[in-house]
């Protein structure tokens, strides 16, 4: 019999990297600039060919991909702990 040995181990993130996070929330007029506010808070300026935006079908709910470089594991802890606090966002990824 083989025995297969699984690593459940998280895969090890090597930083400095290109990192994108999708924050997913109402769709409002200022969602993507509030999302953005928090971003740099926590990470360099983001170049607007790294931001993506897509709505739901009927409009109701937006979500904001944003690829950041990320520095560490503190640095996104922080930066999602933000934006979950923030009204409107219902979820980080």
């Amino acid at each position: 019999m083989n025995i297969i040995e699984i690593d459940t181990e998280a895969p090890k993130i090597e930083f400095p990297c290109d990192y994108p996070i999708k924050i997913m929330g109402f769709s409002t007029s200022v969602f993507q600039r509030e999302v953005m506010e928090i971003i740099h808070r926590h990470a360099s300026p983001v170049p607007a060919d790294r931001i993506s935006e897509r709505a739901s079908a009927k409009g109701n709910y937006i979500s904001v991909t944003v690829i950041i470089e990320a520095t560490g594991e503190k640095q996104l802890k922080n930066i999602f702990q933000d934006l979950m606090k923030q009204e409107g966002v219902k979820m980080v990824l």
